[in-house]
């Protein structure tokens, strides 16, 4: 049995916020270079131009590379074989993050729903946890900037809707977004589970490497064709009208019940923070 103290999760999520808060993962900046050279929108090219110049500024000089920097989304997959000893998890977890969004002089955007008062420092947290087999810990961070996740939809579909269904509900999400989420988005898309784990699983699909594939090659034709009919939808970068309105699909996909298709899709905007560890 392996033993690992809280204190260097949190010590580890610490680092991660702070990279993540100043950073593009690199297959975002990869796809968004690969955009740029197959645009043919001159105002749509400007755009992505900008954003990787803003990118560059931001690594370069520490600063955020975006203003909205982001509600922490923490996906934490555990190893049966681990023993976690220390403070509470959820307390490390939150430890870490508050120490980054200080240290990193990032916005504190997180605030009570209803009153609307700030926490003031950028807690609690959004923790996921998943226990997996081996005696690792997999760490993902995700900012996650609500200009793009106030687009997001969930769908409770029929059996019948089936993978049109499924299609035209992920078209018709970043159709409605338009330009508010700041494209050229990425977009993740959760099918299958109940209510709430059809949105996990949309969320999860976000982290991975924008360009990857689901190893399902139904799944694969899905993202695809959802790729393609986004595309076609000429919102382009920044609302401009342009060839390129998303950078990539992404679909995880769980087992539901007999009588339902739930259909989750949580949208990201261009600037893609994602960082993963493993202790």
């Amino acid at each position: 049995m392996r033993t690992i103290d809280t204190k260097t999760i949190e010590e580890t999520l610490y680092k991660m916020a702070l990279k993540a808060g100043v950073s593009l993962t690199e297959s975002c900046v990869a796809a968004i270079e690969n955009a740029k050279t197959n645009e043919t929108c001159p105002p749509c090219k400007f755009a992505l131009e900008t954003i990787l110049e803003n990118r560059r500024v931001a690594a370069e000089n520490g600063m955020p590379v975006c203003q909205d920097t982001g509600l922490a989304v923490v996906l934490m997959e555990i190893g049966q074989d681990i023993c976690l000893t220390g403070a509470p998890l959820k307390k490390s977890v939150d430890e870490g993050i508050r120490r980054a969004y200080a240290d990193g002089y990032f916005r504190k955007s997180v605030c009570d729903p209803l009153t609307r008062v700030n926490t003031g420092d950028n807690t609690p947290a959004v923790l996921h946890t998943e226990i997996v087999e081996g005696d690792k810990v997999t760490i993902t961070l995700l900012p996650k900037g609500f200009g793009s996740e106030n687009m997001s939809r969930l769908y409770m579909l029929t059996p019948a809707k089936g993978v049109k269904g499924i299609i035209d509900s992920v078209v018709e999400t970043v159709k409605l977004a338009g330009s508010r989420p700041c494209p050229p988005v990425y977009v993740g898309v959760g099918i299958g589970g109940s209510f709430d784990t059809c949105a996990f699983l949309a969320k999860k699909a976000l982290t991975r490497e924008v360009g990857t594939s689901n190893p399902r090659s139904d799944v694969a034709e899905i993202e695809r064709e959802c790729l393609k009919r986004i595309n076609e939808l000429k919102i382009g970068a920044q609302g401009f009208k342009g060839d390129v309105t998303a950078l990539g699909v992404s679909c995880e996909i769980a087992p539901t019940h007999i009588a339902g298709l739930p259909v989750a899709v949580n949208i990201q905007c261009h600037c893609i923070r994602m960082q993963k560890e493993i202790l």
